[in-house]
């Protein structure tokens, strides 16, 4: 009984402890569990809300997205029908260009063989009318025939009033062209007493005078610039030149800075052009005129045939008297080699200053015919002409230009026949070469 009691109390205190601190441990527990529980079903709804909604979303997209691919397709659809329209409209427009492209192409190709056939004709004819030719003025009669049926066609040329100039009078204007004119007429008067030696004399002490004003520019101005009286020139001239060149050359000094020019080179040229006419003069008094031209115009051939030589004695930046050495040396050695003639190409070769030296000596043969009242026809020919020719050009030439001419002569193989002529800055090609020439420059395109 007693055991029963004792288990009873201890039971008793069992559930007592169980009550007290068991039972509320285990109800909290059991509350927070049920909390939890019931935020998680919370929770749960929520999150199959969001599924749902999710749900719905996921299938508006599904729908946008069908509708919006129908409409990328059908717009697909719509523009390649366009651009399959566009290429065929393209294709077409290509292939009408290609086409027309071709047309023009083929055309052209046309046009270019037709127009290389018709050249290589035309050079065929052009060379065979060439041979031709060629075999037929081998013979020295005919070409002598061609010589003369040009002298036929001629003769019935109407005048010319053409006038030959020297370069020493070509480029001058009114003004140097009157100085010149008094000059050399006051030259005719001084030089019509005086010999050989004081003539020669003359022309060296016109071509120191020039060679003074060549290198002294602020001389030169000062004697050229025009003033209403020349008495200060003039006393400037007799101050500096007396006593240092004759009496003739400071009279015609004196004369030309007298003169109003239209540049100060002019009155360099005017007193070196009556330098040349010093020895010109010369020549005219020993009887050597002929012999003078011709030697002139056989060297300006030589420095037109050796353009180095030409060039050598061009360089007037080099010192005049080894030019002139050089030139010595060439004209020295001809045996026939006359005196004046010599003196006379000294003289333009010291004296240049731009122009080139087969110009000048061309120039000064120019003016030796020229002095005489002549014209020089400059004539090239196949073959040398007889005499009978000659005198009858030069009485053609004579009756064209309306003063004597005349005529020197060069020979050129490469003419094949007629003649070509020079007087001035007149031409006259008669030359079957030219002709030639002509034909093959006339074919058509």
């Amino acid at each position: 009984m007693s055991t029963f009691i004792g288990q009873l109390i201890g039971f008793a205190v069992i559930v007592f402890i169980i009550a007290k601190w068991v039972a509320p441990l285990v109800k909290g527990l059991m509350v927070k569990q049920q909390e939890a529980i019931r935020v998680a079903l919370a929770e749960s709804a929520e999150a199959a809300k969001r599924l749902a909604d999710a749900d719905a979303m996921h299938a508006k997209a599904l729908a946008d997205a069908e509708a919006e691919a129908g409409s990328v397709t059908g717009e697909a659809k719509q523009d390649s029908e366009r651009i399959k329209a566009q290429l065929a409209e393209q294709a077409g427009i290509d292939a009408e260009r290609i086409k027309a492209q071709g047309g023009q192409q083929v055309h052209l190709l046309r046009q270019q063989l037709v127009r290389e056939l018709r050249m290589g004709l035309g050079d065929e004819a052009v060379a065979k009318a060439g041979e031709l030719v060629r075999a037929h003025v081998a013979d020295p009669a005919a070409q002598a025939q061609t010589v003369d049926r040009f002298l036929d066609d001629l003769d019935q040329m109407a005048p010319s009033a053409a006038v030959l100039q020297t370069a020493a009078t070509a480029g001058l204007r009114a003004a140097s062209r009157e100085a010149l004119a008094n000059l050399v007429s006051e030259f005719d008067g001084t030089a019509a007493g005086l010999a050989a030696d004081a003539l020669t004399s003359l022309a060296d002490d016109l071509a120191a005078v020039t060679k003074l004003l060549i290198n002294e520019s602020a001389l030169t101005k000062l004697l050229a610039e025009p003033a209403d009286t020349a008495a200060a020139k003039v006393g400037l001239v007799d101050k500096l030149l007396t006593g240092k060149i004759g009496d003739p050359a400071l009279k015609l000094v004196r004369t030309a800075v007298s003169q109003r020019w239209s540049t100060e080179a002019n009155l360099v040229d005017g007193i070196e052009h009556i330098a040349r006419l010093a020895l010109l003069q010369r020549a005219s008094a020993a009887g050597e005129v002929d012999e003078v031209e011709d030697q002139l115009f056989q060297f300006g051939r030589v420095l037109d045939a050796e353009p180095k030589l030409s060039a050598l004695l061009s360089d007037y930046t080099t010192d005049a008297a080894g030019r002139i050495a050089l030139l010595d040396k060439v004209v020295g050695s001809g045996s026939s080699a006359n005196g004046t003639a010599a003196a006379l190409l000294a003289q333009t070769i010291g004296l240049l200053r731009g122009e080139r030296a087969d110009e000048a000596v061309i120039d000064l043969a120019e003016l030796a015919v020229a002095r005489r009242g002549e014209v020089v026809a400059h004539v090239s020919a196949a073959a040398d002409l007889t005499d009978a020719q000659r005198e009858r050009l030069a009485a053609v030439l004579t009756r064209i230009y309306g003063h004597p001419v005349s005529v020197q002569l060069h020979v050129d193989p490469e003419l094949l026949g007629g003649l070509s002529i020079t007087v001035g800055d007149e031409v006259i090609d008669g030359s079957i070469a030219s002709r030639l020439a002509a034909a093959q420059t006339q074919l058509p395109d």
